[in-house]
C-alpha cells in the first residue's frame, strides 16, 4: 500500500474553500488533464468530499486511492484508469 502522506499527484486540483459540489466539479474538470495511470490530487476543505469523491471516481471508472488529513484541509487521491 502506498503511503499517501508522501504521495504527490501528477495533477493537483485545489478546491479548498468551495463547498459541494465545488470539489467534484473541480475534479471532473481536472481529470481531463491527467493521463491514464496518473494520479490526481484534490485539495478540499468540505468534509462531504470524503464521501462524494470516492463515489464519483467509482462511477467514472477511476480508482479512489484514499485521503490524508492535513491541517485544515483534506488531500484526496484518484488514479485515472481510462
Amino acid at each position: 500500500m502506498t503511503d499517501l502522506s508522501t504521495l504527490k499527484g501528477d495533477k493537483v486540483v485545489d478546491a479548498r474553500g468551495t463547498s459541494c459540489p465545488g470539489p467534484i466539479l473541480a475534479a471532473k474538470k481536472g481529470i481531463a488533464d491527467v493521463k491514464v495511470g496518473q494520479i490526481m490530487e484534490v485539495l478540499a476543505t468540505d468534509s462531504g468530499t470524503q464521501k462524494d469523491l470516492p463515489a464519483w471516481a467509482k462511477k467514472m471508472g477511476h480508482e479512489y486511492l484514499g485521503m490524508v488529513e492535513e491541517a485544515g484541509y483534506l488531500r484526496l487521491f484518484v488514479k485515472k484508469l481510462k
